[in-house]
């Protein structure tokens, strides 16, 4: 009975250390899959979420956020892209997916100019994942104003 009792005592162990290590199905991670961002996306609408409409003169060293609107995203999974305002302008990108531990996962880019390799160029810009579930896709861009962040707010389908 001894043993019996000792098997049966072992064998909960062993399943209790089994089950609390294992990833749960429905555990939720922030992580964001690379491959549902490659594409073309339309930025269809950019909005504010703590900001005054007008009160962000320019995003990416570029333009007003407005300007933003209709402009067309090519990322490829190789990391390279592309995105054309609605007025033609177009800016050559090299992007990826930041799984950071504090700020969660982020949509990063660099821009390109002619002659620049992606690994030479410092300057970039983050913006938080809001949602992309590989159709549509919010990108949330933060700004500080005093102590309290607001953000520029950017949402796409993908063509």
């Amino acid at each position: 009975m001894k043993q019996l009792f000792k098997a049966v005592v072992a064998i909960l162990a062993i399943t209790l250390i089994a089950t609390s290590c294992a990833t749960h199905k429905g555990a939720s991670s922030n992580n964001v899959s690379r491959g549902k961002f490659v594409g073309t996306w339309t930025l269809n609408v950019v909005t504010y979420d703590g900001l005054l409409p007008g009160s962000v003169q320019a995003i990416f060293n570029q333009g007003p956020p407005q300007d933003f609107a209709g402009s067309i995203w090519k990322l490829t999974n190789s990391g390279n892209g592309t995105y054309t305002l609605a007025g033609g302008a177009s800016q050559t990108i090299f992007w990826s997916v930041y799984n950071g531990d504090v700020a969660g996962t982020m949509f990063q880019f660099k821009k390109l100019y002619e002659g620049d390799k992606a690994q030479n160029v410092s300057d970039g810009y983050r913006l938080v994942i809001a949602s992309n579930d590989g159709t549509t896709m919010v990108l949330k861009s933060a700004v500080a104003i005093g102590d309290k962040t607001g953000y520029v707010v950017f949402s796409f389908t993908k063509n």
